[in-house]
């Protein structure tokens, strides 16, 4: 019996669930939400000074940026709300089967795998699309934005680290899994 004690408090557990595992779902979620939340809501409205002719004064016109402008921003977005809601259920599903449903824990691992691709696509869409809004493409004449839209560039940027240790929360997770499946055979 005192054996049975001993390994109670010092298996990491709560509730038949491993701590590290609640605490990056917790991350991956908290991250993932914070992520799609900074990027759903960016707009940034600037005036930008054009000049038609060269006798002629410049012409003020308003700008604005919306991340729903850019299919990649828009891609991302719903992405990381998708994972955020995979890991609230993923989160419920875990403390329910207190870990210790064979299927259910495989299927966990499967869906965790499955966002860590899509949170990397969603990363490198939005990463590509941010860097030609920062250094422009000479080759298509697409000229740089982001000295003109600072803030919204920097929300993207923003969000992106933030999706980019959301997805390594759930790398972590798979390879503890392996770790794990590993430590049976």
């Amino acid at each position: 019996m005192d054996l049975q004690y001993k390994e109670g408090i010092n298996n990491g557990r709560i509730g038949g669930v491993k701590r590290t595992d609640l605490a990056l779902r917790l991350l991956a979620l908290v991250l993932t939400l914070t992520a799609a939340v900074v990027l759903g809501v960016n707009k940034q409205t600037t005036t930008v000074a054009i000049t038609l002719s060269p006798s002629l004064p410049p012409v003020k016109l308003p700008v604005t940026a919306k991340w729903h402008y850019m299919s990649a921003f828009v891609y991302f977005v719903i992405v990381n709300a998708v994972a955020c809601a995979y890991t609230a259920l993923s989160l419920v599903l875990t403390l329910a089967t207190k870990g210790g449903k064979k299927n259910v824990s495989s299927m966990v691992v499967i869906f965790d795998l499955l966002m860590v691709v899509l949170l990397f696509s969603a990363i490198g869409a939005t990463g590509a699309v941010g860097l030609i809004g920062y250094e422009g493409n000479s080759h298509v004449e697409w000229q740089k934005v982001c000295h003109v839209l600072d803030k919204f560039c920097h929300r993207v940027m923003t969000a992106m680290g933030l999706s980019f240790i959301g997805s390594v929360a759930y790398l972590l997770l798979i390879v503890f899994a392996v770790i794990n499946a590993y430590k049976r055979l």
